[in-house]
């Protein structure tokens, strides 16, 4: 297990070899973040994959957002591809030394993007019934997990940053940038694990209050969310790029 305070950069370097092949929007972000038992998570990573800890506790996090926009390289978007909500269950690792994300689960409203992203980049997508409604400062987030390839979970949550608070970037080395400004995802396809690296601007952040009325993410992973309050920071809208998953082994 690897254990760091401060990491240098996580956003890769030199950029990744080759033209990006898509790109997409985030909007009605919002980063929850638990702390966690490592064990819960391990057991969920590919033996080659570190578990990356803050001060040796390991972290969770829950993120919805509504993605908009999506489309492949000198491509149009597609219109029932290209707007949909999205959940995941995320935690951080490490490979040889290269910092990123890894996937728990990812829940969408879009079957034709979930049976995509589980074929061309062999990521654990599941179709989930949602809906994302804003009153005034505040977004209603819900999902319903309908795919029967995972265990049942839902969510039901109200968010929003905390009126009167300054946005920010997170500052490299602190805990908030440790959490957020992560430029690769992994993943396996059968015997091979993979890397994906993305870019968009550094994040930029407002501390955020939620209500969660039901949430059993965790529960269908096995992996237990305490009672205590979550980390919470509301995101300003993030224009992404993806690059083609390499094969490291």
């Amino acid at each position: 297990m690897y254990n760091s305070n401060k990491n240098s950069s996580n956003r890769p370097d030199p950029a990744p070899g080759g033209p990006w092949i898509m790109t997409q929007n985030w909007t009605d972000l919002m980063f929850a973040h638990w702390r966690v038992s490592a064990a819960e998570l391990e057991k969920h990573l590919p033996d080659e994959l570190e578990l990356d800890t803050w001060n040796g506790e390991a972290w969770v996090g829950v993120v919805p957002f509504r993605m908009s926009g999506t489309r492949a390289r000198f491509l149009p978007p597609v219109p029932f591809l290209s707007t949909l909500l999205e959940l995941n269950l995320r935690t951080y690792v490490k490979y040889r030394g290269m910092p990123g994300v890894y996937f728990i689960s990812l829940d969408a409203d879009s079957r034709p993007a979930v049976e995509g992203a589980r074929s061309l980049f062999h990521l654990p997508y599941f179709k989930a019934r949602m809906s994302a409604q804003r009153e005034d400062e505040w977004v209603h987030f819900e999902s319903n997990r309908t795919d029967r390839r995972g265990k049942p979970a839902f969510l039901r949550a109200s968010y929003r940053a905390i009126p009167g608070a300054d946005s920010f970037e997170p500052e490299e080395g602190t805990f908030v940038y440790w959490l957020t400004e992560r430029y690769r995802l992994f993943t396996r396809r059968k015997e091979s694990l993979l890397a994906g690296e993305i870019d968009h601007a550094a994040w930029r952040l407002t501390e955020a209050e939620a209500s969660f009325t039901a949430n059993t993410l965790g529960d269908a992973h096995s992996i237990t969310l305490p009672a205590e309050k979550p980390v919470l920071h509301k995101a300003y809208p993030q224009k992404v790029r993806f690059w083609p998953f390499r094969k490291l082994y």
